[in-house]
């Protein structure tokens, strides 16, 4: 299947994590020319290094995304390297497990910084050139937990769910334009972050690291947590041409495991 991403421009944030490394890899494998951006340079340069093994093409970006000094700048990289972006992966970090009470405001701040307003800036960044063209995809990663809140996740499951509302009426505004905006859900993907947030509830529960995933394995319908690839392969295709009349969606990656229909 031809996914029309050969030659384009994709922008991947979180590319040095599990599954912005895998959804760049695999932008990369269609084909297209991928700018990969992490808070983590050492990181970011591997999943490089991983694409230019495999015959593509990427450029690493050490990029702290809650500074939003740093925009024009990264991106004028980007265009000077490829060419405007043409797909645009937002993919943050998540706060540390805290229940949604008593958090200090100073965090909430610090956290809608990092995760919402860098998602919102950028985009606007990224939108006249897509409109220009007329062509674009802004798929944005968030978390099973905007559906479903995850216990002691407070935080994220707040924040992000800010940008499903901003996601859709984005869809509303940029259709006709021939951009398309969507939400991707992972479910527990074997990723640092997931056997990090096992580790934070094994030890508060005082059981192993053991105990706390087969639990979590035993409420998924697949018995298993997901692979990166399988996510990557997912936002892959929102990417292309072929996902050309999917927008303002909410697409699940999750084995099953959000139990609300």
């Amino acid at each position: 299947m031809d996914m029309g991403l050969n030659g384009k421009t994709a922008l991947v944030f979180g590319a040095g994590g599990g599954l912005g490394g895998a959804i760049a890899r695999t932008l990369a494998g269609e084909g297209a020319r991928v700018a990969v951006a992490d808070i983590n340079r050492e990181a970011a340069q591997a999943t490089t290094d991983a694409i230019a093994a495999a015959d593509g093409k990427a450029l690493t970006l050490e990029w702290d995304i809650a500074d939003l000094s740093v925009i024009d700048a990264r991106l004028k990289a980007v265009e000077e390297a490829f060419g405007t972006v043409d797909v645009l992966i937002n993919n943050t970090g998540g706060p540390p497990p805290t229940p949604v009470s008593g958090q200090d405001a100073d965090a909430w701040q610090r956290f809608f910084q990092s995760m919402v307003l860098p998602v919102i800036a950028i985009t606007d960044r990224v939108l006249p050139s897509m409109k220009a063209s007329g062509w674009g995809r802004v798929i944005t990663s968030t978390s099973s937990g905007v559906i479903a809140p995850i216990a002691n996740l407070g935080m994220s499951n707040t924040l992000r769910t800010a940008l499903l509302g901003w996601s859709k009426t984005l869809a509303q505004e940029v259709g006709r334009a021939g951009i398309t905006s969507n939400i991707v859900l992972p479910g527990r993907i074997a990723t640092g972050r997931i056997t990090f947030l096992d580790e934070q509830k094994a030890k508060r529960e005082g059981r192993t690291v053991e105990e706390v995933s087969a639990q979590s394995t035993g409420s998924i319908p697949l018995g298993r947590y997901g692979d990166p690839q399988e996510y990557g392969d997912v936002v892959t295709f929102l990417a292309s041409k072929r996902a050309s009349y999917i927008t303002g969606s909410v697409i699940r990656v999750d084995g099953g495991l959000i139990a609300s229909i």
